[in-house]
């Protein structure tokens, strides 16, 4: 499964490759794939890091779960594929950027663009089984992906942490506040937004950020 992570990641993470519980989780993602429909395709689950590597990471937002239906997941959290109708949390992130920085929703929810300015999309589970929610969690994909945030932590610096709901506020324990910044606000979906997402203003909180440190903005 490794191989389809791309090189500048995988030096940084292949120790863990080599640990017992992914060779397991390695073993229960490829049955699931010979046996069930999963999501996202097998040469995607690592998309996130395929489009945004490690020397190039400025900001990483967390998600829980990829999106379970045909043709929506491609391997970056709250991301579409092209042409695919908006999710309801990623019509409340649109929202959110057209009014915190007056700009127009577009119409792709292809996060894609993102990525490659060096937003790191990162689900906490990076594969699920059709039409069923969660069904590839506790399987070990939450032990590796927590490895993800410790290893930027530990070797990046000025990283922005997007902290959406309570389970990726959870993820704030393994981040060193002291080299990194953290914002933190409800989950976009339908029933946090207006708990304080809608006016949480991360986008330009972020961009804010990147130019006090004398990086490139994100175009959002």
């Amino acid at each position: 499964m490794e191989k389809y992570i791309s090189k500048s990641w995988k030096v940084i993470l292949q120790s863990e490759f080599e640990k017992p519980y992914f060779k397991e989780l390695a073993s229960f993602v490829d049955s699931e794939y010979k046996t069930h429909q999963c999501f996202p395709k097998q040469e995607d689950i690592f998309a996130a890091f395929n489009f945004c590597s490690i020397e190039d990471l400025k900001v990483v937002i967390i998600g829980q779960d990829p999106y379970h239906d045909v043709n929506q997941a491609n391997g970056l959290c709250f991301s579409v594929k092209d042409e695919v109708k908006h999710p309801p949390s990623l019509k409340n992130i649109f929202k959110e950027i057209a009014t915190d920085l007056d700009q127009e929703i577009p119409e792709s929810g292809n996060l894609e663009r993102w990525a490659k300015q060096g937003v790191l999309l990162l689900n906490a589970t990076l594969t699920v089984r059709a039409h069923e929610a969660g069904s590839h969690q506790k399987k070990g994909w939450e032990t590796f992906t927590d490895a993800i945030i410790k290893q930027i932590s530990t070797k990046k610096e000025n990283v922005v942490f997007l902290l959406w709901g309570k389970f990726a506020e959870s993820k704030t324990q393994l981040i060193d506040l002291n080299k990194h910044t953290v914002y933190r606000a409800p989950h976009p979906s339908p029933l946090g937004a207006w708990r304080g997402w809608f006016g949480s203003k991360h986008f330009s909180k972020t961009n804010n950020f990147l130019t006090e440190i004398d990086k490139a903005t994100i175009k959002w």
